[in-house]
């Protein structure tokens, strides 16, 4: 049997409580890492092959290199978008690797970050961490898997030719079909809107007054969160309603959405697509937020604010708007209205007829075309007994209290080390401070010394050349 090694924050078949999923951090940062991740994990399972999740531990080491070249026959690598300033360092790490390795690597749906208008200024800084990945990646594959045409434009740029659009694998959770869009009722206010909303997304629009606006009118509004940072403020809450501290956009308790228990975040794709089929409409910034309620059957439409969304809208013909035309009192049902889903889904099978050339290209089975359709998958992940969505700790005894308890003592004997740690330190510091400041005194009264030693032998040069020097002015002037 062939197997895969995966790149993934874990396993789809792995059920982990909101402890465990914060603490090592099994969303990968954000839930939608999961979605694409879970696709590629159930497109990739034949009745030929084994993929197993590295749960994210990418190791440059040549131990670790060396592990994988002995255990595994490929290692595929789904990504968003890597090609950003902040995901540098992980990019390096992953080319360090991937250079240590004899097995094939491949790709799947890395993207480039940039503004709206496709700008691809701020990436000149990383051009050799790109360079670097890509060229390792394409020396052990046939081509490299890109979200769209921004990508590959930027690519094709800097030399390299064998660059493919596949989009994103979570388009492709059902392989060659996608759920039909469900027509919602007349908009109401006992209307369920789901929206979902981006922090980087703030400098383009008007995204805290959006959600404000919608509130307002739909009083069964909830917004779906998805970063670790958003499940953390939902498991442990904060102080920001005591200390009188607000923010327009929903980062603290204080918010209105958390106040009225108005947010949820779930924890696996399966309960999180679940989850919005209960919608009627949902809308925001979060590209795999909208994609999670399409593959629901639940209407959605992007708001684009940079080229990782605006991209894969692009190539999936998935409806959206952009951003930075939306004012605050943008209304959902107009959005709805000037949607079409047609095309998203009429040319769903031609796409998906592209992802599977390109893992054809690159030795790849797929489920659909060489297994059960994903059947073997499906039977697994509903045996498996998911945790329900996150929400907003009320404080009382939710089982978890060990934990939390657990975790802050944890947390404190850490910081009591580190500032014993810190205070050793200060002290050694201390010490070379007074060693250096009596080393300065020494040598201040040697450097004086030493002056009033160089005065002295000045006045007895002056003394013994002054007479000499007036005898040669006068014979001078004489002459």
């Amino acid at each position: 049997m062939r197997r895969i090694l995966i790149r993934s924050a874990k396993s789809p078949f792995y059920a982990a409580g909101p402890p465990e999923h914060l603490h090592r951090d099994l969303m990968g940062t954000n839930i939608g890492n999961l979605l694409f991740s879970d696709a590629s994990h159930k497109l990739l399972s034949t009745p030929r092959t084994e993929v197993i999740s590295n749960n994210m531990r990418a190791q440059p080491t040549p131990e670790r290199a060396a592990h994988i070249n002995e255990t595994y026959n490929i290692c595929v690598i789904p990504l968003a978008n890597a090609f950003r300033p902040s995901f540098q360092k992980s990019l390096d790490r992953l080319s360090t690797l991937i250079e240590q390795l004899t097995i094939p690597v491949v790709v799947l749906g890395v993207g480039a970050q940039g503004g709206a208008d496709y700008n691809t200024d701020e990436l000149r800084p990383l051009e050799p961490s790109i360079r670097r990945f890509v060229t390792a990646v394409l020396d052990r594959s046939a081509s490299i898997g890109v979200r769209g045409e921004f990508t590959a434009s930027y690519l094709n740029g800097l030399g390299y030719r064998d660059v493919d659009i596949i989009g994103c694998p979570s388009m492709f959770l059902h392989g060659d079909t996608f759920p039909d869009t469900r027509m919602p009722e007349p908009f109401s206010t006992s209307s369920r809107i789901a929206i979902n909303l981006s922090p980087d997304a703030i400098p383009v629009g008007d995204i805290a007054g959006l959600a404000a606006h919608a509130r307002a009118r739909f009083p069964h509004l909830m917004y779906f969160a998805q970063n670790l940072s958003d499940a953390e403020l939902l498991f442990w809450g904060d102080t920001s309603v005591e200390a009188g501290r607000e923010h327009p956009f929903p980062s603290q308790i204080s918010h209105p959405l958390f106040q009225h228990n108005q947010v949820t975040l779930p924890l696996d794709p399966k309960t999180w697509i679940a989850e919005l089929s209960a919608y009627d409409f949902a809308y925001g910034t979060r590209i795999h937020g909208n994609i999670a309620a399409l593959l629901a059957g639940t209407p959605a439409v992007v708001l684009a604010h940079d080229s990782r969304t605006l991209e894969l809208c692009r190539y999936f013909d998935i409806p959206y708007r952009l951003l930075a035309d939306l004012p605050a009192h943008t209304e959902p049902e107009d959005l709805y209205d000037r949607a079409d889903f047609g095309a998203m889904l009429k040319g769903h099978n031609e796409r998906f007829q592209r992802l599977t050339c390109f893992l054809n290209k690159n030795d790849l089975e797929n489920t659909y075309d060489h297994g059960d359709s994903g059947a073997a998958f499906n039977a697994r992940l509903a045996a498996v007994n998911l945790p329900p969505p996150l929400r907003l700790w009320d404080g009382s005894d939710d089982g978890a209290l060990r934990y939390r308890f657990s975790r802050l003592r944890e947390q404190n004997a850490r910081a009591a080390r580190r500032i014993d740690a810190l205070a050793k330190k200060n002290k050694n510091l201390r010490k070379r401070l007074a060693a250096a400041e009596k080393k300065d005194k020494v040598l201040t009264r040697r450097l004086t010394n030493l002056e009033r030693q160089v005065a002295r032998v000045d006045q007895r040069m002056l003394a013994r050349l002054g007479p000499a020097l007036r005898r040669r002015v006068r014979r001078t002037q004489v002459k």
